[in-house]
């Protein structure tokens, strides 16, 4: 799951060395978060024109995890 969000924000990032992924341990609820870090020229990119490409990545990565019977969110930080 981290190399695939990883992965991911490099292919949208000028600086792909500036990209790293924090993972926190699942809460009560079971839910695993995920902190992107990237530049912060390129927060702009990975974030994308009305939080579309934010969410995109959210869902890609929910998608991976519901096949895993597991729960994430990701949040950029």
């Amino acid at each position: 799951m981290k190399d695939l969000l990883i992965s991911i924000a490099q292919g949208l990032v000028e600086d792909p060395s500036a990209v790293s992924v924090d993972i926190d341990e699942p809460d009560e609820n079971g839910v695993v978060v995920y902190h992107l870090h990237v530049a912060p020229d390129d927060m702009g990119r990975v974030i994308g024109k009305q939080g579309r490409i934010a969410k995109a990545i959210r869902t890609v990565m929910r998608a991976t995890a519901n096949r895993n019977d597991t729960k994430v969110a990701v949040e950029i930080d």
